[in-house]
């Protein structure tokens, strides 16, 4: 078995494959791959029984090409300097395939956030706040955070709130951060972006009659057989948005164990029974499996890790049955195992891609903030009027009459969350297509990944030219 290779080092050899397909030059990869600001920091927390602990904490800006940097804060125990570098790597290629103006960043507080209080949880929050706008480290045009593992609307309630507190006054300190609950800035179908992403990346792979031929697929979603790790934010609306699109979730896998039913599990009855019992393990008509990792090797036309890094390696990859890999999470394949799973013909929608839907829809909401406007509510009136205009126009034409419901559901106009989800499609769809017609150009012995990168770099260096750098 080959050394394993640090999560870094997987992204920057996945990276340099590309760079050395792209043909640009190599300084100007080097400059791109290189990882531009990393803050190490560490800070006192009083806890509720009176003692004393370290907290461990990074933010890391990978690329300034464009400001301000964008990326997620997680609370893991797993958090390292290596991890929220390669994690800030992998923000800034998702953000240029998704062509929302941001560098990469990401943060990280080396934490299990079920040992704290949700008193101890916001001091954490806010102090980390404060030494990242000591150190410059956010703001509307400097870096915004969002959501990782591990954190949500309510943490980032808390760094706005402490952002406000130390502004002075600034006027657009509201997108200083995304992800946040409606009431401070937040902007609807956030809460689900990533995951509806997912699905929509899935889905246009799924129409595409040649790739899935090639599989031994039919084309669509409808009966296809999913199996999913993770039911976190991401993994459960990933699965809702493929349940209802007519997939069969054959196994649900969770950090205390897994679940299997060829017949289909209803998702919505097995998160009740985890409410109830604190586990999806016993769900009655179900099979309980030993491991989380034991339901990444069940049969399935589609396996979803949706959890976190290297949950497929060079240990299990030989093992895999599932026809295609839609990474949900951030790296949940290590390069090993990726080049097992591609000798076998699997074919893997990557992460900086397929999950980019998060900062899709973070970037919506930053723009919403920098506004100070709500999306569709200087348009939705006039669009129902020019709607029933039309359709009484039709009426008179035609002499058909249309019922009041018909009126109500063809003239509606568009609100926020139907604006932000249209949005959002039209991102994924295009990303996918785009990535596809790199692989194409390049020849079959490209992957998707590969191509995703090349696709990333072409746009970024675009910045760089215009910069009068590296012409």
């Amino acid at each position: 078995m080959t050394a394993q290779l640090s999560f870094l080092d997987q992204v920057n050899r996945s990276f340099d494959r590309a760079a050395a397909l792209a043909g640009y030059d190599p300084h100007l990869m080097n400059q791109i791959k290189e990882c531009n600001s990393v803050y190490r920091l560490t800070f006192p927390l009083k806890r509720d029984d009176g003692s004393m602990e370290v907290i461990e904490a990074w933010r890391a800006e990978h690329s300034h090409h464009k400001l301000p940097t964008k990326g997620g804060i997680r609370y893991s125990l797993m958090a390292s300097e290596d991890e929220v570098m390669a994690l800030a790597a992998l923000m800034t290629f998702k953000c240029a395939i998704v062509e929302v103006p941001f560098g990469g960043a990401k943060g990280g507080i080396r934490i299990d956030r079920r040992s704290y209080s949700r008193g101890e949880l916001e001091r954490i929050t806010r102090r980390y706040t404060f030494e990242l706008v000591k150190k410059l480290f956010i703001g509307p045009g400097v870096d915004v955070p969002a959501p990782d593992y591990g954190t949500g609307p309510t943490e980032m309630a808390w760094i706005v709130d402490t952002f406000k507190s130390l502004s002075g006054g600034e006027l657009n300190a509201e997108a200083c951060v995304t992800g946040k609950p409606i009431a401070q800035g937040g902007i609807r179908g956030r809460l689900e972006a990533t995951g509806r992403g997912v699905y929509y990346g899935v889905r246009e792979a799924c129409g595409v009659e040649e790739d899935m031929k090639a599989l031994g697929l039919s084309t669509g979603i409808e009966g296809k057989r999913v199996v999913l790790q993770g039911l976190g934010n991401v993994g459960y609306n990933a699965a809702r948005f493929l349940a209802n699109d007519g997939a069969l979730l054959v196994g649900l896998a969770e950090y205390e164990g897994a679940i299997a039913d060829p017949d289909g599990l209803d998702l919505e009855a097995v998160i009740e029974h985890r409410r109830e019992t604190g586990s999806i393990l016993g769900f009655p008509g179900a099979t309980d499996l030993p491991s989380s990792a034991e339901a990444l090797e069940m049969d399935c036309d589609i396996l979803v890790p949706a959890a976190l890094e290297n949950q497929i390696t060079e240990e299990n990859a030989g093992r895999i049955q599932a026809r295609m890999i839609a990474e949900a999470a951030n790296g949940p394949t290590t390069a090993a195992a990726d080049e097992i799973l591609l000798e076998k013909g699997v074919t893997i929608l990557p992460d900086l891609f397929l999950n980019a839907g998060g900062v899709t829809v973070s970037y919506f909401e930053w723009l919403k903030n920098l506004s100070h406007v709500r999306f569709g509510r200087m348009e939705k009136r006039f669009d129902e009027t020019a709607q029933r205009q039309l359709l009484s126009a039709v009426e008179q034409a035609t002499g058909q009459t249309f019922s009041d419901r018909d009126v109500s559901h063809f003239a509606s106009g568009a609100d926020e969350e139907d604006l932000v989800n249209s949005g959002l499609e039209e991102t994924m769809v295009n990303a996918f297509h785009q990535v596809r017609e790199v692989q194409k150009n390049h020849g079959s012995d490209v992957d998707l990944r590969t191509a995703a990168f090349i696709n990333a770099i072409d746009k970024i260096v675009v910045c760089y030219e215009e910069l009068g750098i590296f012409p």
